[in-house]
């Protein structure tokens, strides 16, 4: 006789491999939607301890703390790792409009430290310290690092649909709005969150117009690099399972063969 090889057991032993993935990324989904909870609650911790820091400046005032577009930022992100959160633990992928929201908050977020950055060394080199209390760290720098983190480890794990290029236009649209509003507020009250907005720091009408449009440009940058690599590793990861998918059924066909009786 010789050896069956009708294939019957290979879509059965595909069918266990597949339960087998989707229970360890099942397991790999749990341990990041717990990931993405603990970002927002130390989000949440370095909001409140940056609230009652300014509270001990005399000139504070409350409508210019949440006018900042760090603290607009970090509560959207704390909105969206909640949200993210509860997919990881309850579904077994994200909605494709989630990808694409996680990605424009973790932008936002990561921006927010890059020019706070820039802003400190700024006045380091005109003889100007800026204090940077623990809030300020968490907020500026560990939670855009997590989140960043967070974002990435899902890119790998490749479970959700790719993020989609038209992301770049989407993530323009609130930094956009929020300009506006700085601006015309900040005429109003003489007020502005960051010096880069204040015609009377950068040389006019023509110095915002510079600045904004670096921050721009690096807002268009960033995005267009997070998409291109969330795309990549989602294409490395399609391409390693299809190749390790094949291989194993390759192997459980020969076992197959040489156990059946001839």
């Amino acid at each position: 006789m010789t050896p069956r090889t009708d294939g019957l057991a290979s879509p059965a032993w595909a069918r266990a491999f597949t339960r087998a993935r989707r229970l360890a990324t099942g397991g790999q989904r749990r341990a990041l939607g717990w990931f993405r909870l603990g970002i927002a609650a130390l989000e949440v911790v370095a909001l409140i301890g940056n609230f009652v820091y300014v509270l001990g400046f005399r000139a504070f005032a409350t409508a210019n703390f949440f006018s900042y577009f760090t603290v607009q930022s970090a509560f959207a992100a704390v909105a969206t790792l909640v949200l993210a959160g509860g997919y990881a633990l309850l579904a077994p992928r994200d909605p494709r409009w989630l990808g694409t929201l996680r990605t424009i908050v973790t932008v936002y977020v990561v921006i927010s430290g890059i020019v706070f950055a820039l802003i400190v060394a700024n006045a380091s080199t005109r003889d100007y310290r800026i204090e940077v209390p623990w809030s300020d760290t968490l907020l500026h720098f560990v939670v855009p690092a997590l989140a960043l983190v967070a974002w990435t480890v899902d890119a790998v794990l490749a479970v959700n649909p790719p993020v989609s290029w038209s992301t770049i236009a989407w993530v323009l649209a609130y930094p956009s709005l929020w300009l506006g509003y700085t601006l015309v507020r900040g005429a109003d009250v003489g007020w502005y969150p960051y010096f880069f907005l204040d015609e009377t720091q950068v040389g006019g009408p023509v110095g915002v117009a510079v600045y904004c449009a670096i921050v721009l440009v690096i807002f268009v940058a960033v995005t267009a690099g997070l998409v291109a690599i969330n795309r990549g590793l989602w294409r490395r990861a399609r391409d390693r399972r299809a190749r390790r998918s094949g291989t194993s059924d390759r192997r459980a066909g020969r076992a197959v063969a040489l156990a059946t009786p001839r």
